[in-house]
């Protein structure tokens, strides 16, 4: 099935559509003046009552006049806005990630240290755009963004206020009833406690699973203004009081009653996030504490000898009709792993699937666009995918694969050795494995088998996003003799967390030893034997360690031993690009925040075996004893 799209949007070169709306579709596209992907989001005007375009078009323009005087990391920046016949379009910054929306569709849990930094990040950009004058109105979160980083965007300012704006008229209601306060219901004249307020909703929603009002609109509406909400603490007993109190002065009534600024709010909110956690803290190390031997009070051990009795005449009373005891069982469900096999040459996919049809239910598909269908429909465990297709290349389409459906392991299968391509499997597509054509049958099945073993206890996982906080404790190691890299990424992350240099493997293996190390970044050379078989060790024992590696091997067989033994999480090439430098380091820093959050996800870093480099056992032998006396911080290695 061919999606059709335009081709440009002004200077803008349109990759593919990332969402539709009622009024438009959002498009990913490249601004070739400045060499940065964007997304567009338009107006279709054709497809509005003609009574309706002029309104909806002064919107879609305030929108951006709202945003685009806001320069804030928590909010998604407007780069430029234009009209033509058909459209009215905003350039936006694209954010690679979900909607707080749909991780709470898919059943994500956020725990309250999480909890705690997204508020405290949302309420840091309200903060912000209330100091510039603009009230958003609609907070809700579909308009909450998580990056792949961990980190919040606050989008769509459609409705937003600002000082200097008239376009709202006195008595017109505009927002989201689940998350509208009490003076937009009647009506009034909305400020920054507005927002405080629907903060509030997100808030308790997070804490307790539900929101605070629920039902028909006329219903919220008539709670909203009336009712006082349930304690949080109800629905999740380790909230403490102070969060209670916390989560209810946002959701206050009167606007006078709640706080007046968002920063008042996050403070309040996140002590009291850190009360729940002490008293969380405290119960679990009662319940650990061990009991000391007491004399037991005659009485109690009298009482226990009679009901003792009674149980006993009871077992020999119903002893003729008792069922033998039977060894447990356990069920797996029967589950058949579902292949999807992505090729434009039919005898490649007849081959693929005469392997694997007695064993899986396979599918497949000729193009990106229809594999995406039948992702869409069948929902695959393993997706296997060429490289070289029509319509859309093999990893473009395994990086849709990834937004999609996360847990699906994914795997690269072609006979190109296009060093660009496989670069690429990894940094947009994060592949298990790369398998090159022609393949070894053996080993073919060997590495599905593998995959589905790992698609299957992952499946029915809620995709729940890591929250990456300011600062974090553990660290990155920047393993390269050039002192300008290690400035480099010092001033980059240096501020968000530890920066630790090494100037060879000797001396990275003794600070690996000593400090919790999150992500490493290195140059690595392809004579380099020892760094690369150090790299594939470390991997096996220590899947939660990712490698951010910088390299000259123009040899694809390195690079494609880097992917299969060693899971390299991202490669850069040379000279670096620094911003994307940051934006791999923030992504590696969240995704071992999820790690820690959710240890099963080490499976999908799962390697295949090293092997044995040049040098021999000797070396090998020596790193293994090395890689032993590295820590593991949170049980996993």
């Amino acid at each position: 099935m061919t999606v059709n799209y335009p081709r440009k949007i002004g200077k803008y070169e349109v990759q593919g559509i990332l969402g539709r709306g009622g009024m438009g579709v959002v498009y990913k596209a490249f601004d070739p003046a400045i060499h940065r992907q964007v997304a567009i989001k338009t107006i279709t005007k054709s497809t509005l009552d003609p009574s309706e375009i002029q309104y909806a078009v002064a919107r879609f323009r305030h929108e951006a006049q709202a945003v685009g005087r806001l320069t804030h990391p928590r909010i998604a920046a407007i780069f430029d806005y234009g009209e033509d016949e058909d459209l009215a379009y905003i350039v936006m910054e694209l954010v690679n990630g979900k909607s707080l929306y749909e991780h709470l569709q898919n059943k994500a849990k956020f725990d309250l240290a999480e909890i705690g930094e997204i508020i405290r990040q949302l309420l840091d950009g309200l903060g912000y755009a209330h100091a510039q004058g603009v009230v958003h109105r609609d907070i809700k979160p579909s308009n909450i963004l998580i990056n792949d980083d961990g980190r919040i965007k606050i989008s769509d300012f459609g409705i937003a206020h600002l000082d200097s704006s008239s376009l709202t008229q006195v008595g017109e209601i505009m927002g989201s009833p689940g998350y509208m306060s009490p003076e937009q219901f009647t009506g009034e004249e909305p400020d920054a406690r507005t927002d405080i307020y629907s903060a509030g909703v997100i808030a308790y929603e997070l804490l307790t699973g539900r929101k605070p009002f629920t039902g028909s609109n006329v219903e919220i509406m008539r709670q909203v203004i009336g009712e006082q909400p349930d304690n949080p603490s109800k629905f999740n007993p380790r909230i403490s009081v102070q969060l209670d109190w916390a989560t209810h002065k946002a959701l206050a009534k009167k606007r006078e009653d709640r706080f007046q600024t968002a920063r008042e709010f996050a403070l309040g909110f996140v002590q009291g996030i850190a009360a729940s956690l002490r008293t969380a803290k405290s119960a679990a190390e009662e319940e650990s504490r061990e009991v000391p031997t007491q004399r037991l009070d005659p009485k109690l051990v009298s009482a226990a000898r009679v009901i003792s009795g009674m149980q006993a005449s009871q077992a020999s009373a119903s002893a003729a009709t008792a069922v033998p005891a039977v060894a447990p069982t356990f069920d797996t469900g029967g589950k058949k792993a579902k292949l999807l096999f992505v090729d434009d040459e039919e005898r490649i996919l007849n081959a693929l699937r005469s392997v694997f049809r007695n064993q899986y239910n396979v599918f497949t598909a000729s193009s990106g666009p229809e594999a995406m269908e039948f992702m869409k429909r069948f929902h695959p465990h393993v997706v296997i995918s060429d490289q070289r297709m029509p319509e859309m290349t093999g990893v473009e389409f395994l990086r849709q694969v990834r937004d999609f459906a996360p847990h699906t392991v994914r795997i690269l299968l072609t006979g190109y050795s296009d060093l660009a391509s496989i670069v690429g499997s990894i940094n947009d597509g994060e592949v298990f494995r790369f398998i090159s054509k022609p393949w070894n049958n053996t080993e073919i099945q060997k590495t599905i088998d593998e995959a589905a073993a790992i698609a299957i206890e992952l499946t029915d996982m809620a995709t729940s996003p890591a929250i990456v906080p300011d600062k974090v404790s553990s660290g990155i190691l920047v393993l390269n003799p050039d002192q300008s890299v290690f400035r480099a990424v010092n001033e980059l992350m240096g501020s968000v967390c530890p920066v630790i240099d090494a100037p060879d493997m000797d001396r990275a293996l003794a600070i690996l030893a000593d400090r919790e190390i999150a992500v490493i970044i290195a140059d690595i050379r392809s004579s380099d034997q020892k760094a690369l078989a150090a790299f594939k060790l470390l991997k096996q024992d220590h899947p939660e360690i990712l490698a951010i590696l910088t390299t000259d091997a123009s040899d694809s067989e390195v690079v494609i031993d880097l992917i299969n033994q060693a899971q390299v999480f991202r490669f850069l090439s040379k000279p670096l690009n620094l911003k994307l430098l940051q934006q791999h380091v923030h992504a590696a820093l969240a995704r071992y925040q999820a790690f820690r959050k959710t240890p099963k996800l080490l499976k999908q870093h799962r390697v295949a075996a090293a092997r044995e480099p040049e040098g021999g056992s000797s070396m090998l032998d020596q790193l293994r004893e090395r890689i032993r006396s590295v820590k593991s911080w949170f049980g996993v290695g």
